[in-house]
């Protein structure tokens, strides 16, 4: 009866994941969600709001053990994924790569110089941007919200969730909203 429900949980398990994606030549995870793109984010956030989706930078690392939980148990569940198939226009940047990227406000860096610039530590860190960014900015001061380091799924999805629905511009912070979603998910 044991092996029953193990099979069955095995069964259920890959009913709601999909594949993680494969290692590039840099060591990154390359995702069928993420955008190659010239890396001009002045550019990047016209196009995502062409789209209709908000524009997502993800910084990450050869060898981040924090990066492959993310991508093998994170980005794998089915909504998670369809989230950022549909509604997120996702940029990756390599934490020491040599790629150039132009910040909002111009500037161009290679990607190492543009980690630094923003302040970045950790990886995965996650940067959030609204439709609208002003003149003269930086990546670092535009981002409405940043998630340093890998979360489960549940931070993530809520996470995910409070910036579609705009939660940076109300009175609830993030915290709030996670809360009382962890609280209506129990019931």
């Amino acid at each position: 009866m044991k092996r029953i429900w193990v099979a069955l949980f095995l069964v259920l398990a890959a009913a709601v994941t999909v594949n993680a994606g494969q290692l590039g030549d840099d060591g990154l995870y390359k995702e069928a969600w993420q955008r190659n793109t010239f890396k001009d984010l002045r550019e990047d956030l016209q196009d995502a709001n062409a789209e209709g989706r908000r524009l997502m930078i993800i910084v990450e690392q050869r060898g981040c053990g924090y990066c492959k939980k993310m991508h093998e148990e994170v980005f794998v569940r089915e909504d998670i994924a369809a989230m950022l198939n549909e509604k997120f226009f996702v940029i990756q940047v390599n934490m020491f790569g040599d790629v150039e990227v132009t910040d909002f406000d111009g500037k161009a860096l290679t990607e190492k110089q543009a980690a630094n610039r923003w302040g970045l530590l950790f990886t995965p860190t996650i940067m959030f941007f609204p439709e609208e960014v002003p003149e003269g900015v930086s990546a670092a001061q535009a981002a409405v919200a940043v998630m340093p380091g890998a979360f489960g799924p549940g931070t993530t999805l809520d996470l995910f969730n409070w910036i579609l629905e705009k939660g940076y511009e109300g009175d609830e912070n993030f915290q709030k909203y996670h809360q009382r979603m962890i609280e209506k998910r129990n019931g």
